[in-house]
């Protein structure tokens, strides 16, 4: 099927980007190249980095952003990497950074890549599928304890104990390969009048799908090189799903702004640690009522953006 994602927040993030026509510009998540595409439509002389781990995202990005030409360059790997890939290449200053941190419909809505409790596919769940680590991996080798933790800390599921021991239970039988024989595991694990809000796999699914992508660490450990990565006046966009994701992001971004860890009653700081810029939105921008009656996907967005000083 053709890749396709809703470009979330298309006008705010472009508002908040503040693009100029000459600066250098990375879209650490590009997937189809919505956002991307309206940043390069705002460059002359300036140059764009596409990175993505997904190979259907970067040919159909690589497809829909070829209109600009030699503007353009697109890079197959984790955003994680990507201030050592940008210096390979000799960028190491850029005027703007986008992360659109949500899961794109293309990969929620082909059935095999096994990240949808809708479709009946085997357990997958990898963005990049040159990855070892399935979901299969997870649900079938991962000890009980293991998989509370997961299903609690990324699925924020209040029958994290009973499913994991569910799950636990029914693999003794037979491996669990597919997604709707873990719907099923799930489902006997959630008492029924609990079933009536949302599907009952949707939390599970999301904290197997976040392990097996490491999407929290992963998000974690980049943001601190990202602002690093800034030139002065540089943003930082990050949109994020759901409130582990925009916790992380709030919570980085008050670190950088203010990194003082000077006892509150010293007169002036000694530690040394200076500010790194500023956080522009003290408040997240969430998407307009537009939009959440467009896409229904949009309703847990968040948008944060940081300046570099």
């Amino acid at each position: 099927m053709e890749f396709n994602h809703y470009s979330v927040m298309l006008n705010e993030t472009i508002e908040a980007l503040n693009v100029r026509p000459d600066g250098i510009y990375v879209d650490g998540t590009l997937g189809g190249g919505g956002h991307a595409f309206h940043v390069c439509s705002h460059l002359t002389t300036g140059h764009f980095y596409g990175i993505d781990q997904d190979d259907a995202a970067i040919a159909a990005a690589g497809e829909r952003l070829s209109v600009y030409g030699d503007k353009v360059t697109i890079i197959r790997n984790n955003y994680c990497n990507a201030k050592a890939a940008l210096a390979e290449m000799g960028i190491t200053g850029v005027d703007g950074i986008v992360l659109d941190l949500g899961v794109s419909s293309y990969q929620l809505d082909t059935g095999e890549r096994g990240f949808s409790y809708r479709f009946d596919a085997p357990l997958d769940m990898r963005m990049d599928t040159r990855q070892s680590l399935t979901a299969r991996d997870i649900v079938n080798t991962y000890s009980e304890t293991e998989l509370f933790h997961i299903i609690r800390d990324y699925g924020e599921d209040n029958f994290a104990k009973n499913i994991a021991k569910h799950i636990v239970r029914a693999r003794q039988e037979k491996p669990i390969e597919t997604t709707f024989e873990l719907n099923e595991v799930i489902k006997a694990a959630i008492p029924a009048k609990m079933r009536q809000n949302g599907h009952p796999s949707k939390q599970t699914f999301q904290a197997i799908r976040i392990a097996c992508n490491r999407e929290l660490e992963v998000l974690k450990n980049s943001l601190d090189d990202f602002i690093d990565l800034l030139n002065p006046g540089g943003r930082l966009c990050i949109i994020t799903f759901h409130s582990l994701e925009d916790r992380i992001v709030k919570t980085q971004f008050k670190a950088n702004e203010n990194p003082c860890t000077c006892p509150p009653e010293f007169p002036v700081c000694v530690c040394g640690k200076a500010s790194k810029g500023k956080v522009i939105t003290r408040k997240p921008i969430l998407p307009g009522e537009k939009e959440l009656s467009e896409n229904s996907r949009s309703k847990s967005a968040k948008l944060r953006v940081f300046e570099r000083a």
